[in-house]
């Protein structure tokens, strides 16, 4: 069986010779239709936030049920399924609520497929309880695998402000890319609010706005924050979503969020806020969520299969797993990239 494999700090190799997994007792091992490569994986490769472990790489998976355990039931060979990407014990509370993003365990066990434990870059990923399959029915698996990560995360974040984000209000989306990108959609699709898109590239704006963002502001200019506030006026933006997660970023964001505000902080972008009173408006929410729960996935299902949503994706073979990654670092990918067996 062919994978892309993680074998320590800035060493990834595709290999040819993993057996391929035989499933028991709830485990299902399903055939990859399609991998999304995430900008996550880089901080796994290059700084080596999973020191110690040989795994296979890939957290957002989609694919064909190929083989289930003697436990498993409703599921069966041919099936169409995302897997869900944070695995949980599967018995705490916010396990109990589909919330396994935020086990109680988190600290003590890997954090899924492709994050420590064996993910799906390969031919076969064996998953170990069908609870973490959601049906995609009708959906292709090729593009809907990135909908586990660049679309649920957004999606999540997004649901915590809802009751902000009103017709009369404005929310900034920082950073449009594989995440950000999609975010654009789903605001327009359940709120009313104005979008203001920011990113570095003149290009990414231009996409922004074909997405539908209201403005755009190039988040490198000097008065990057001067630009949204003469957008916003006095009362500035009601929620901000960062999906970069930079200093710079995390700034702006500080500098353009409303009293009563969220500053949603999304991106890995390792950024520092020293946070004083002063430093944010009254009453602002300085949130840092981390993906979604299985129920939300379902939702995000919903909208993809309603065509509200889309994810932008380039297609590569498995073999190009390292050239990809190298794309990615170089911010060459447009959207999301999917790699298929």
């Amino acid at each position: 069986m062919k994978a892309v494999r993680y074998f320590g700090l800035k060493d990834v190799r595709v290999v040819n010779d993993l057996e391929k997994p035989v499933p028991s007792g709830d485990e299902v091992l399903i055939k990859v239709g399609g991998a999304g490569v995430c900008h996550s994986d880089l901080h796994i490769i290059d700084e080596g936030t999973v020191p110690g472990a040989q795994f296979t790489l890939g957290h957002e998976n989609a694919g064909w049920v190929e083989e289930v355990g003697t436990s498993v039931k409703g599921y069966k060979m041919g099936d169409a399924v995302l897997v869900y990407g944070p695995w949980g014990c599967g018995h705490c509370k916010p396990c109990q609520q589909s919330s396994e993003n935020y086990c109680d365990h988190q600290s003590e066990q890997a954090y899924g497929g492709g994050l420590g434990l064996n993910g799906g870059m390969a031919d076969y990923m064996l998953v170990p309880s069908s609870r973490l399959l959601v049906p995609i029915f009708d959906l292709d698996p090729v593009i809907a695998a990135p909908l586990t990560d660049a679309a649920l995360t957004p999606y999540a974040a997004i649901k915590r402000s809802l009751e902000k984000l009103m017709p009369d209000e404005y929310v900034v989306v920082i950073g449009i890319g594989g995440l950000g990108h999609v975010a654009i959609q789903i605001l327009n699709e359940m709120t009313g609010s104005a979008i203001i898109a920011c990113d570095i590239t003149p290009e990414r704006l231009a996409f922004a706005k074909e997405l539908g963002a209201s403005h755009t502001v190039n988040s490198k200019d000097a008065d990057a924050a001067d630009q949204i506030r003469r957008i916003t006026g006095i009362k500035k933006a009601k929620v901000v979503l960062d999906f970069v997660g930079a200093s710079s970023t995390i700034e702006l964001g500080a500098k353009t969020v409303a009293l009563d505000g969220d500053l949603t902080i999304v991106g890995l972008g390792g950024g520092r806020f020293q946070y004083n009173m002063m430093g944010l408006p009254f009453g602002v929410r300085l949130t840092n969520p981390y993906w979604g729960s299985r129920t939300e996935l379902m939702e995000v299902v919903g909208l993809a299969r309603q065509k509200k949503i889309h994810i932008e994706i380039e297609r590569f073979k498995l073999d190009q797993a390292v050239e990809v990654y190298d794309k990615l670092r170089n911010g060459q990918i447009k959207g999301r990239a999917v790699l298929i067996p």
